[in-house]
This record gives structure tokens, C-alpha cells and sequence, in this order.
């Protein structure tokens, strides 16, 4: 099975796809699922509709690439899967889908055996959904007829929409804040899973913070995000409870060449040069973990995983609007039309930090955002970021509660995200239009072996105590 993150040559795509598409994308849904059309949602851009936020480390910083494949969303792509199963997870080099929901848990049982059956039934829901087909063998509308339908129903008449799930622990799962070892995991903590330390520019709120478990469902369509994210919590009653959650909208950011750069909620193009899939060696040094890395130290486990780094940051977008064009330009480092580096040349020229202007200031200012997080300022390091747009509604004097939802996946925070955070929330003039007002660390596994699942009579994958389910290493 070929698998999201190794794409094959762009002649191996479906004919109904674009260019738009990921080339490893299956159109078909697996065998044994209801025929979909198009949905509503998906010609009516879900009715979220929007442009991607600035984050902690977006604005096209970082090395610039070739330039992109502006191909547009085709209406076939809805049909899409991903396999659920290889070496990595889906939904971290997989291209950006257009919408997120994510839910961290609170683990409510003390029982290491009740932790395992959760993530084996999570393993075999999300193989499920990931292929178009309903949360259990029965689905919404059928099954005994005085019992509770094994799917909840609301995305039945929907296709895959290009779904993806991924799931991580965080550290609070191998031990409590009070230094509790609830599931005899404290030896399998990784060095790396650290507590993020409190950032200059934080005012993090707990109850949008931390979390014993994580699930990120990507998808083109909002209600097949929250479809997954509805039936995996479903699935868990007894044993974990949602902590909190954060639907998003519009990426902030790609991770193929074969996407446009989008932009942000500050009109800016956000993610010029963020990491993608196709810098297969880059993405194996700075995204996933490998053997005998600072990542894996102690946990040789997470060989094959990632770490991801969400932070909520609310932008004062009614102040920014009020803000000259040379001032939005100066903090960025980039125009706001073409996305080109102040420095000179198009989008994707590699902005020059030496170049100065007759006064001889450099015209890629000292506190810009596109200096402070280059790479060449953080130790060569870079990481693959996933951010969305979220609106959350107002606050008591009118103002948008609205902004990034920041994602990046790393291959160790302690180098590839916490010095870099470190320097901008203190030295970045852009913290001036920003706040970060949740948090949470936790580390990704790696995927569940391609053919591992056991396949049922009617062809759908079923995961039993026998057969591997995500994180199965950890407890090995």
C-alpha cells in the first residue's frame, strides 16, 4: 500500500483528480460503503468561509521553494481517502485539508486495560471513517432496533471528503501533574514530551490547555471533521471525557507544492516556505523521529513519530486593521499583494537579511517576522505547520474573538519549537497584534503497520486485541 507521506509520480493520480490533489489519494470508498455524491457542504464551502490566520512561525518564513501549482479545489476531490494505515500517521505530510476539529480527552479511568481497549476501538473507528464508511458495521439507520445506532448518523450521505485522523498522548498521561503513574507508562515518557514553559506573550486559559490524549480530524467537509471527532468521543464514554476542543477553518498553511499558498486573517500569504512533503530528506531530519534521535531519547517507541505543538493565538484583528500598510509590511517582512520578501523578488525568493536601504537599515526589518523565524536565526531548524483560521465569536466589548490555531509537528520541541517561540514572543513587533491564549505538547506515534488490521466478512477492517492499534509500542 502506497502511503501518504512517500507520494509516487503525479501519472499515478485517479483521472478525476487535479492537481490540487494528493497523489496517493484512493477516490474509491473502500468496499462495503454506501455510495456518496457531493454534498451541499462541500459546493457551499461548508459555510465557513475564509482566508488562513498568521501563527507563531507563519508568514512564508523559512527557506523559500519552486514556485506552486495554483490548482484550485475540484469537486471530485471530495470523494477522496487516505489509508489509515503505514509507517507514519496520516495528517501530517498529507496535503492540508481545508477544515479541522480537534479534541484533546481526560483519561477517567485508572485502569491500563480499559486504555488499551479505548485506543484499539479508536484504531478501528478511525480506520472506518478514514475510508468512508460509518463508525460501526450497522451505521446510523440500522442495527437492533432497540438499541443505540453504532454511528451517529449525520455524515451517512456524505463522502470520505479526504479525512484524516491522528492521535498523540500527552504527558500528563504517563505521569499527573502530581507525579502520579496512573498506567505504569512513566519509563516510556519521552525526554522530549516536555512541559512547553510559559512564553513571554502567553495568557493561557487551563480549561484550552493540556489533555491526556489527542485527536486532529482533517477533512475538505466541517461535518465529516466533526462527524469523526463526535463518534471517537462516543466510543470512549466510560473511559475519557473531551477536556476541550477547536474547530478551524481555511489552512493557514500547505504541505505539498501541488497547493496554493493561502492567506491569513491579516491579508497576508501565510506558509511560502513552510516545510513540505516533497523535501523528503527535510521533512526526515526536522518532522519525523528517528532512531536514537534527541526525540526518541528513553521512548525508542516513538522511532517513526512526531511531536505537535498546538497553541491557540487570538489575533486584535479591529487594532491591525487600523494599522498603515508599511507598518503591516515592515512587521511581516513581506508585501501584502505578491507575498515577496522585502528584500526583493517574488513570492518564492529567499528573502536577503543583509540588504539594507540608503539610510542603511535593513529592509527586512530587525524585529520582522520573517527575520526573527528564518531559519538562520534558529539554528538551521524548521518544522511542518497545519494552522487554521477559527472565529469564535465576540467578547464583552464587541471584538472578534478570532485567529490562529496553530499546529506545527517537529521531530523535538526542546529544538525546533521552544528556543524559536522563546525569541519571538520576546523580540517579534508582531506580538504586539497577537496573544496565545491555549496550549498543549503531545506526542504522535507512528502509524499502524500497513495490512495489520483484521478485515471483517464484509471486507471493513476490525481491530481486536490480537492486532496492532495506534500507539500499540508504547505499551509493548
Amino acid at each position: 500500500m502506497t502511503h501518504p507521506e512517500q507520494p509516487p509520480a503525479a501519472a499515478s493520480a485517479q483521472p478525476e483528480q487535479t492537481a490540487h490533489d494528493d497523489p496517493t489519494a484512493q477516490v474509491e470508498p473502500a468496499e462495503g460503503s454506501a455510495a456518496r455524491g457531493l454534498s451541499r457542504r462541500a459546493l457551499l464551502g461548508g459555510g465557513l468561509l475564509g482566508a488562513a490566520a498568521v501563527g507563531a512561525t507563519g508568514f512564508g518564513v523559512g527557506r523559500a521553494t519552486a514556485a506552486h501549482a495554483d490548482p484550485g479545489a475540484a469537486a471530485g476531490s471530495s470523494a477522496r481517502t487516505y489509508p489509515f494505515t503505514g509507517p507514519h500517521q496520516a495528517g501530517v505530510t498529507t496535503p492540508a485539508q481545508d477544515r479541522l476539529y480537534l479534541a484533546t480527552f481526560d483519561v477517567t479511568t485508572n485502569d491500563r486495560e480499559d486504555l488499551v481497549a479505548l485506543l484499539q476501538r479508536w484504531t478501528t473507528v478511525a480506520a472506518r471513517l478514514t475510508q468512508g464508511l460509518d463508525a460501526g458495521p450497522y451505521g446510523g439507520a440500522s442495527g437492533p432496533y432497540d438499541a443505540p445506532p453504532d454511528d451517529t448518523g449525520e455524515a451517512m450521505d456524505l463522502p470520505a471528503a479526504g479525512l484524516t485522523i491522528t492521535f498523540g498522548f500527552g504527558r500528563s498521561l504517563f505521569l499527573t501533574p502530581d507525579g502520579t503513574d496512573r498506567f505504569g507508562l512513566a519509563d516510556r515518557l519521552p525526554a522530549a514530551l516536555v512541559d512547553l514553559p510559559h512564553f513571554p506573550a502567553d495568557n493561557l486559559d487551563p480549561a484550552r490547555s493540556g489533555g491526556d490524549l489527542v485527536v486532529q480530524a482533517c477533512a475538505d467537509d466541517p461535518q465529516v471533521a466533526v462527524h469523526a471527532i463526535r463518534n471517537l468521543s462516543r466510543t470512549a464514554f466510560g473511559a475519557a471525557t473531551i477536556r476541550w476542543t477547536q474547530l478551524g477553518y481555511g489552512r493557514t498553511s500547505s504541505t505539498s507544492t501541488a497547493q496554493r499558498t493561502p492567506r491569513n486573517l491579516f491579508g497576508f500569504k501565510d506558509g511560502t516556505a513552510n516545510l513540505k512533503v516533497e523535501e523528503a530528506a527535510e521533512v526526515d531530519e526536522h518532522v519525523w523521529v528517528g532512531p536514537g534521535t534527541g526525540g526518541a531519547e528513553g521512548a525508542a517507541w516513538m522511532t517513526g513519530g512526531t511531536y505537535l505543538v498546538a497553541r491557540r493565538i487570538r489575533m486584535t484583528i479591529e487594532t491591525w486593521d487600523r494599522t498603515s500598510l508599511r507598518e503591516q509590511e515592515a512587521l511581516i517582512g513581506r508585501t501584502k499583494g505578491e507575498g515577496a520578501p522585502l528584500s526583493g523578488g517574488t513570492e518564492f525568493t529567499e528573502p536577503d537579511l543583509t540588504v539594507t536601504g540608503r539610510d542603511g537599515t535593513p529592509l527586512v526589518a530587525l524585529n520582522s517576522h520573517v527575520r526573527l523565524a528564518h531559519p538562520t536565526q534558529n539554528d538551521g531548524v524548521r518544522m511542518l505547520r497545519r494552522g487554521y483560521n477559527f472565529t469564535d465569536g465576540n467578547d464583552a466589548l464587541g471584538r472578534l474573538d478570532a485567529g490562529l490555531f496553530f499546529l506545527a509537528f517537529v521531530t523535538d520541541p526542546r529544538t525546533h519549537y521552544i528556543p524559536m517561540q522563546n525569541r519571538l514572543s520576546r523580540d517579534d513587533g508582531l506580538m504586539e497584534y497577537l496573544q496565545h491564549t491555549g496550549s498543549g505538547l503531545f506526542a504522535v506515534p507512528p502509524g499502524v503497520p500497513d495490512g495489520s488490521l483484521v478485515t471483517g466478512r464484509d471486507g471493513t477492517p476490525i481491530t481486536t486485541s490480537d492486532s496492532p492499534f495506534v500507539g500499540q509500542g508504547l505499551f509493548a
